[in-house]
Order: structure tokens, then C-alpha cells, then sequence
């Protein structure tokens, strides 16, 4: 399992129409908080703030296609080539992180191939790199290099 301390939260919050939404700063839109958002915000402050990952090289909540099927990956990192790095699934802090979660982001990785991938629920975050055609559990987040 991989340590993540969430960085002080710094985020913009408000009622609209009875429902609480959050501001996501990196699409300049305000969301619906949810649980899922809640755990994707903080993760992506974690990502910014923390390991220093460049916003522009992080993607959220895109679509892409599986199957014939219309989904949305979570978040994605780009290396510096800006090539697909790291794919991150998030879910609420309730899920727990089986394996349907992995098998989730494994079929994400299908269509967006990457060494790495992670699955979080913002109290457990687990993480795997390819290394010859294998996973291999990672003890912590690569590091970004430029």
C-alpha cells in the first residue's frame, strides 16, 4: 500500500440548488461533490502539491473508448514526451479497493496503455508498474521527471 498525506485542503466550496458543489481549478468549472469528487480533488492536489507534478501534464475525468463503450477515466498523467504515464481510478472512501477496482483501471489501460496504474479511495491508495509484460506492486509514486 502506498502512504498519501493529503496537503491541507484549500478548495472552494458552495450550495447551489440544495446541492454542494466543489470548484475544480485545473478544468475552471464547479462540479458536484460527491463522494468520488471529494477523494479525485484531493488526489489531484496530492499529485500538484506534494509530488510536484505539473498540472498541465494532468488529465481529468476523459472520455475514451472501450469496447464500443463510452467511458471516463479518472485522472491520467503525461510523462514530459506527453505520452500516458500513470493512470489513477478513484473512488469514495466507502468502496473498498477489490479486485473489479483493478480489473477497472486494467481495462481503462486497454485502450490507454501505461507502466503505471493506481487505485485509490482516499484512505488506501495502491499502485502497480509494468516490468516485462507483469505488475508489480509499487511501494510509493514515481517520482515525475522532466
Amino acid at each position: 500500500m502506498i502512504a498519501v498525506a493529503f496537503p491541507e485542503p484549500q478548495f472552494r466550496i458552495r450550495k447551489e440548488q440544495g446541492q454542494q458543489q466543489i470548484f475544480d481549478a485545473l478544468r475552471k468549472q464547479w462540479l458536484r461533490l460527491s463522494p468520488e469528487e471529494w477523494v479525485r480533488q484531493n488526489f489531484v492536489q496530492y499529485l500538484l502539491q506534494v509530488l510536484q507534478y505539473p498540472a498541465a501534464m494532468v488529465a481529468i475525468e476523459k472520455e475514451l473508448l472501450l469496447n464500443g463503450m463510452k467511458r471516463r477515466f479518472d485522472l491520467l498523467v503525461f510523462d514530459a514526451n506527453h505520452q500516458p504515464w500513470m493512470l489513477i481510478e478513484c473512488k469514495a472512501t466507502t468502496i473498498n479497493l477489490n479486485q473489479p477496482v483493478l480489473e477497472q483501471v486494467l481495462r481503462y489501460n486497454i485502450t490507454i496503455p501505461v507502466p503505471y496504474l493506481v487505485i485509490t479511495n482516499g484512505t488506501e491508495t495502491r499502485g502497480w508498474q509494468k516490468v516485462e509484460g507483469r505488475l508489480v506492486e509499487i511501494a510509493e509514486l514515481p517520482v515525475w521527471k522532466p
